[in-house]
């Protein structure tokens, strides 16, 4: 491989990648394979711009004599019942990239077309082991309903940590549905890793369609709009190969497409098709670029081709077209739908102006975007507290940490860069941020929502059975039930709390060959919801923050009530299908009704009482203000002062900083020397300016690690500066003479206690003393 900047930039995120799989693979518990931790990791990236959802890792492989037959890693199956994703893994784990043959990426692939081949058929239904990690999708892909009227996509993903530079074929008709195959090798999750999703482009031209648009005559710096006419057959063909990743990503969890017609919809189709551009509003969609071509003949202008084409209103209508057309067969070539098409041409403000435009879009829906996005103020003041609220040490260990709230994708890594500015600064954050403690939104829905049931009016909103249901709809309920305070440092440490305790029934359950079943993410939910039930919400979660860990008594009593209520919904679901079961409010009503023959004594310890209550205060506002302010201020004091002055010659060198920032970066290093304080125009151009050097130069900031190794090798000696001291200093300096008369008055002043003995005034003495100690001063 030539060294190129782009190649080495992809051998970086390679061997980040392997070194996140080591790390991850011996936290976790026995039995999971690196193969396992690759397939996770990469389908998290898949899944936070849409490329899947609600993903379930979950191996499967048949061997017979003629070797390998089938084989999976992980499977999603969304949530209308309309689209289902199956993973196989080539994960190689070699200290470079390795490329993939074309022959050993078409075994896999074949591999994987296989088991969906078999599952399709009872009969290959009724050969899983009940123990088997895919057993419960076997069965739904064999005896559920909603699998028969919906199904109409499947995509077959190729994982690999390697490079497949072979052309494969991209789609296929099997059993009804249409197969699309689609190859993710460590370039497209490089690139992912950079673009935070893969955009979807569309050649409308190269495929005869013809779009006539009317360019809208707004001169503004915001946007271009175009107004156009799409041809019912050519949307359903988009739809029919993208799916729910056309619905912008922002807003894809909470405006999801439904597998179910709209009715209103369906019967224009079928029975009135000329009159649906009348009757329907249409759909409003974003795009990167457009590239607009002109008509033969002068018949105008036309929309040639789009880039990161996003729907941002109108999924309903795109959907109910594609099923009328494909379930009722109906013709849809007289189908006319209206769109609005808007280009963002400020990338700055893109996800603000697109968020506006699909919650004023959507305003019908009940949840509005601007309501479920990461910029809510509760997310906004959660972030804050997880950044400034500090975990007791673990038992045996004198660390302090934190719990890392990952608002937005990419925050966590975006933070190592900006603290983490050298090898030892790096691993110094990681010690205090620890990857394990990171929890994202879908985590902090699925900690809260099993934890206790929640009621709106009479109807059960929240419950272990919405968890079940995956994350996207567990998210939704969450944000619309259970999310709507504004959260403090009490909620924050009995998050915290209830997410220890779910890692640790996780853990306790196992993994394949240790483990009690086969249906964690099911019983993992209803046991902590259960046990949260039975005992009135009465665990002591204040306990289980201080301890940062669960007792040993309660995990013992987690792992029976797990075995339990696994055998009880195994036992009470209808044909096997306990995936399905688990969804429903039936389920959990059954569970909750049991008394399973516990004996609750043993976890005393582990309930509140009035005599172990503990008084617990509330962080104000100007606490954690003052916090985050320190926090702000020992970043820039982390950075030496001839690092600044360092940062003031690149900047004017290569003008990449205004002569502004130049200045500052000099102040800045004159009052770090001095010990002065900074003040907070300083401050916050002193962050910008930092940023601005992580991502251009930050190999400025490697001296570090020199400057630090240097002030660790030079030996340790106590300040020399005391009353005392300043005393015979003034006594002394009274017959020398040696200090200019403003610093004699200082040092008296000192003396005498008519100025404070601050850290500034101290470290001002001690140049004092250092000068006269050269004039002869304690010889």
């Amino acid at each position: 491989m030539i060294s190129t900047p782009e190649n080495i930039e992809l051998q970086k995120f390679y061997t980040s990648l392997q070194e996140d799989i080591k790390s991850l693979s011996i936290s976790q518990e026995e039995g999971t394979t690196p193969e396992q931790t690759f397939t996770d990791l990469a389908l998290s990236m898949l899944s936070e711009p849409g490329e899947t959802e609600n993903y379930r890792l979950g191996y499967d492989e048949k061997v017979s004599k003629r070797g390998i037959e089938h084989k999976i890693n992980a499977y999603a199956l969304s949530e209308n019942y309309e689209t289902l994703d199956l993973f196989i893994s080539i994960f190689n784990g070699t200290e470079t990239i390795q490329v993939v043959s074309k022959t050993d990426a078409d075994k896999a692939i074949d591999r994987l077309l296989k088991f969906f081949k078999y599952a399709i058929y009872k009969d290959y239904a009724s050969e899983v082991e009940t123990s088997s990690e895919i057993f419960d999708l076997a069965h739904t892909i064999a005896n559920s309903p909603e699998v028969k009227e919906f199904l109409t996509r499947v995509n077959i993903f190729l994982l690999t940590d390697g490079e497949v530079k072979s052309e494969f074929k991209t789609s296929e008709k099997i059993a009804g549905c249409t197969i699309y195959y689609r190859v993710i090798d460590i370039n497209y999750l490089f690139n992912l890793s950079e673009k935070s999703r893969i955009p979807i482009e569309i050649n409308f031209e190269a495929n005869n369609a013809v779009l006539p648009c009317i360019i809208a005559n707004s001169h503004n710096e915001e946007y271009q709009s175009y107004l156009s006419i799409i041809p019912g057959e050519v949307l359903a063909k988009i739809y029919e190969q993208f799916g729910s990743r056309l619905l912008e990503q922002n807003v894809r969890s909470f405006l999801q497409f439904s597998g179910k017609i709209n009715k209103g919809i369906r019967k224009t189709i079928i029975e009135e098709p000329h009159m649906f551009l009348a009757f329907n509003n249409g759909i409003a969609a974003t795009a990167d670029e457009v590239q607009i071509i002109d008509l033969p003949n002068g018949q105008g202008q036309a929309i040639g081709s789009v880039k990161d084409f996003q729907i941002v209103n109108g999924g309903q209508t795109t959907a109910s077209i594609y099923h009328t057309w494909k379930k009722d067969k109906a013709i849809i070539s007289e189908i006319s739908v209206p769109l609005k098409l808007s280009v963002v041409k400020k990338k700055d403000k893109f996800s603000e102006i697109v968020g506006r435009i699909s919650e004023y879009a959507n305003t019908q829906n009940k949840v509005s975007v601007v309501d479920l996005s990461s910029n809510k103020p509760s997310h906004i003041e959660l972030e804050k507290l997880s950044r400034n609220i500090w975990a007791p040490p673990k038992k045996g260990d004198t660390q302090q940490t934190t719990w890392f709230y990952e608002r937005a994708r990419g925050q966590y890594k975006n933070a190592i860069l900006k603290y983490g500015f050298t090898p030892s600064k790096k691993k110094a954050f990681e010690l205090k941020n620890p990857k394990p403690q990171v929890f994202t939104k879908e985590d902090l829905a699925k900690y809260v929502n099993c934890w206790q049931e929640v009621y709106d009016e009479r109807k059960l909103v929240i419950g272990p059975h919405i968890v079940v249901r995956g994350n996207q709809k567990n998210y939704v309920q969450f944000m619309n039930f259970n999310f709507d305070k504004k959260p403090d440092n009490i909620f924050f440490e009995d998050t915290i709390a209830k997410a220890i305790l779910f890692r640790a029934a996780e853990k306790t359950y196992g993994v394949k060959p240790n483990a009690i079943g086969d249906m964690r993410y099911i019983t993992v939910p209803y046991s902590i919801a259960w046990l949260g039930y039975k005992l009135n919400y009465k665990l002591d979660l204040y306990k289980i923050w201080k301890n940062q860990a669960v007792s040993e008594q309660l995990k013992s009593l987690l792992y029976k009530v797990m075995q339990e209520i696994e055998s009880f919904i195994k036992n009470n679901a209808p044909g096997s299908l306990y995936g399905e079961y688990a969804k429903h409010e039936e389920c959990w009503n059954s569970v909750k009704e049991r008394n399973f023959d516990f004996d609750f004594s043993i976890i005393t310890e582990d309930l509140e009482s009035s005599s172990s209550a503990t008084k617990r205060r509330r962080v104000s506002d100007d606490d954690l203000a003052k916090a985050e302010f320190e926090a702000s201020i020992s970043r820039i004091k982390s950075v030496h002062s001839q690092i600044w002055r360092d940062i003031e010659h690149w900047g004017q060198t290569n003008k990449n900083l205004t002569r502004y920032h130049c200045d500052i970066a000099n102040t800045i290093s004159n009052r770090l020397r001095s010990n002065r304080e900074l003040t907070s125009i300083e401050i916050s151009n002193a962050h910008k300016i930092m940023d601005i050097i992580v991502e251009e130069a930050p190999e400025l900031f490697y001296k570090l690690d020199e400057i630090d190794e240097s002030a660790d090798n030079k030996p340790q000696q106590k300040s020399e500066i005391t009353i005392e001291v300043i005393k015979d200093i003034v006594a002394w300096d009274k017959k020398n003479k040696r200090l200019k008369d403003y610093e004699y008055k200082f040092m008296s002043n000192l003396a005498e206690g008519k100025t404070p003995l601050t850290e500034r005034n101290l470290f001002i003495a001690g140049l004092n003393l250092e000068k006269i100690k050269k004039q002869g001063f304690g010889k």
